[in-house]
């Protein structure tokens, strides 16, 4: 284990930093009621008091008591207050790692409105200064921070697997002339994608093409900046994640785009689109929107048409935590589906109230604590029997991989789809 002075002064520092007025305040203001503790899927799934959110906080909230206060400082024993060592360290990282997924479901049940998951973050943040962010993890950061992109895809299997596609599209609209392009300047559309969808995952690409060339519209991929994800939010490593959000504003400024267009991927969403703007200290000069907005808008535009009854099976829908609970999008991926499917049904509860799925804030990225993933999975796995749907939707492919191995652990017989797919599937060619 490091033991760094010069590391754990930078940690205590977080917390005394005077321009961060936020975390002081929601730190001197949770009152201890537990109502936090029914929200959280990792207490409802084990029911060990060590998982009430409230705990986390209270981890956080020791350390700025005894580095942060007169009582804590002198009279440490009057306060709760702790030292920042080894034991304290070692159950930092268990629980605000290992045992959040950021999914702020949380915070909706605060009886005073701590945010919770922007306290953990600060833990995060903390541990991340001295060098404690589970390798697992930074190995996702440091692959995207050296490559571009987080699974270190090379470029030219990259465009391979575009080729392939492009062919295969032509093939499916009849049409010799539809095309995936590549690093085209001025055009409406930017388009990112999830490095897993080139590796495990390229129907959804061809969907969105698909997609794109029933629109009519003018788009490009960057062979150089595709990725939407940005795993140093998770590690709440701002410099890292600095670094991966400019490059994507410098490929839109370099490509003269007019609408940045975010892939179906929850916290790839909310980093670029509601964080990098703060990570980068400027606004931005073009638009930004998801995938899923986008969708929307061609339905109500008439921009593509759609029959739902090419669509015959159940559909049901899972929300991933960062697009609806902390970014707001919720009716449209609902309305999408209503245009795209024959029998649409929802999860109880849905929306805003839904549960993760288990595989947020970084989980499937920690494989030291898949054990762990896979109990909390138990909630949705539950979810989605009792709604009888053959497919679960869901607009974020870390909510797909999840929702993957629930199906396969669990033993559920369902297909699991983004919304691109279901859409390319409705589609009527004219």
């Amino acid at each position: 284990m490091k033991d760094n002075n010069s590391q754990k002064h930078k940690a205590i520092k977080i917390l005394s930093e005077s321009k961060d007025n936020k975390l002081v305040t929601h730190l001197n203001s949770c009152v201890h009621c537990g109502l936090c503790a029914e929200s959280c899927i990792y207490y409802l799934t084990t029911k060990d008091e060590k998982f009430i959110p409230a705990r986390k906080v209270n981890l956080i909230s020791s350390l700025y008591q005894r580095y942060c206060t007169f009582t804590g400082k002198h009279f440490p024993f009057l306060t709760g207050a702790r030292n920042l060592n080894e034991e304290i360290i070692d159950e930092m990282v268990d629980q605000l790692f290992g045992a959040c997924t950021l999914c702020g479901r949380c915070n909706m049940h605060c009886s005073v409105g701590v945010d919770i998951s922007y306290v953990v973050r600060a833990g995060r943040k903390m541990l991340s200064e001295m060098g404690f962010v589970p390798a697992t993890l930074q190995s996702t950061v440091n692959a995207a921070i050296q490559t571009g992109n987080n699974m270190s895809i090379p470029v030219e299997e990259f465009t391979d697997t575009l080729s392939w596609l492009e062919e295969d599209l032509r093939d499916e609209v009849n049409d010799p002339h539809a095309s995936i392009p590549l690093n085209v300047q001025n055009t409406n559309i930017l388009y990112t994608l999830n490095p897993r969808e080139p590796k495990f995952f390229p129907l959804s690409i061809s969907a969105m093409a698909k997609i794109f060339y029933a629109a009519k519209e003018i788009w490009t991929l960057s062979t150089s900046m595709y990725d939407v994800t940005n795993y140093a939010y998770y590690t709440s490593n701002n410099n890292e994640a600095e670094v991966i959000a400019e490059r994507l504003y410098n490929e839109m400024l370099k490509l003269k785009a007019k609408r940045c267009v975010l892939a179906e991927c929850g916290h790839g969403s909310r980093a670029f689109r509601w964080e990098a703007p703060n990570y980068l200290r400027k606004s931005f000069p073009f638009e930004v929107i998801t995938s899923v907005e986008l969708l929307a808008e061609y339905i109500s535009k008439g921009r593509i048409k759609l029959d739902k009854n090419l669509n015959k099976e159940t559909i049901t829908l899972h929300d991933p935590c960062n697009l609806v609970r902390e970014g707001g999008i919720i009716e449209q991926q609902r309305y999408i589906l209503r245009n795209a499917a024959n029998n649409f049904i929802e999860m109880t509860p849905y929306g805003i109230d839904n549960f993760c799925c288990g595989g947020g804030g970084g989980q499937l990225s920690m494989s030291e604590y898949n054990e762990r993933r896979m109990k909390i999975a138990e909630i949705k796995t539950e979810q989605i029997r009792k709604t009888g749907a053959a497919i679960v939707a869901t607009p974020c492919h870390n909510c797909v991989d999840q929702l993957i191995q629930i199906d396969n652990k669990f033993k559920l017989g369902v297909k699991i789809k983004t919304l691109a797919e279901i859409v390319a599937d409705a589609i009527v060619l004219e």
